[in-house]
């Protein structure tokens, strides 16, 4: 959702920012915010503070990253092509779930102004980043959240009886984030990578595993991500199986705007 439906990613660095500088820090690197994309908050906040090393307790650093999320997330909006992609999708009664690693406060403070584009999702399909049916530990990478959004819509299926279930072969994730593109190889489905410009600079290169979702593999995670992760528990916990360089089941689109449907096999 962040960053893909919605402009909440430039948001979340903007308050890190204000915090970072209060206290003579530089600007939060893309090399460390592409380890937050994605993640669930106490993942990616283990990340943040072993490399921000910030002179304030973490209850202090909340209290003053909250303040400032409550006065700029109402002012997200949606990234160009979303209304668009999302509108053919409904019309074309394709089934669609929300997958997000946003809390429900956050989450409500970031869509409530935005009624339209997240009446797409009931509230049935939507799966967020503190519901109580994804493990501690089984955010993204791990392909747990997908999985689940996946199981909404085929219980609404197995409800009604008129058609079979949807595999996860049959699916297509959307994502900007790098951890959230390996959750969806992951989970078996096929993954259209739409990263924020400065993300796909930090990433120039390689392409190719992170469409794969390898970059766990391919790439040397830096050494406070390493142990962030270790402190936070999700190291080393991520299953399911991750593509092959060029397999055909991930691609990458750099907007929305334009979407090829003919492609997916959904008429635009």
């Amino acid at each position: 959702m962040d960053g893909l439906l919605i402009d909440s990613e430039d948001i979340y660095t903007l308050c890190n920012n204000v915090i970072l500088h209060q206290y003579g820090k530089p600007s939060l690197p893309w090399n460390i915010k592409a380890q937050l994309q994605g993640r669930p908050g106490p993942e990616a906040g283990e990340i943040f503070h072993a490399w921000a090393q910030l002179p304030i307790s973490r209850s202090e650093f909340m209290s003053k990253q909250t303040a400032l999320q409550r006065k700029h997330f109402p002012s997200a909006q949606p990234l160009p092509g979303v209304l668009s992609l999302l509108n053919t999708l409904v019309t074309q009664k394709i089934h669609i779930a929300l997958a997000t690693s946003s809390h429900a406060a956050n989450f409500a403070l970031k869509t409530s102004h935005l009624g339209t584009l997240f009446s797409h999702f009931p509230p049935r399909n939507r799966v967020l980043g503190d519901d109580p049916r994804i493990p501690p530990g089984k955010g993204k990478p791990a392909p747990d959240i997908y999985l689940l959004a996946l199981e909404t819509i085929n219980a609404e299926i197995r409800a009604k009886g008129v058609e079979r279930e949807i595999t996860p072969e049959e699916c297509l994730v959307f994502e900007d984030s790098v951890p959230g593109v390996e959750a969806g190889r992951r989970a078996g489905m096929r993954v259209v990578w739409c990263p924020h410009p400065q993300l796909l600079k930090e990433y120039a290169g390689r392409e190719r595993e992170v469409l794969a979702g390898m970059t766990n593999k391919s790439v040397k995670q830096d050494e406070t991500v390493r142990e962030a992760l270790e402190e936070a528990g999700a190291d080393g916990r991520v299953k399911g199986r991750v593509g092959r360089l060029d397999d055909g089941w991930g691609e990458l689109l750099k907007t929305l705007v334009g979407f090829p449907y003919a492609r997916y096999g959904v008429g635009g």
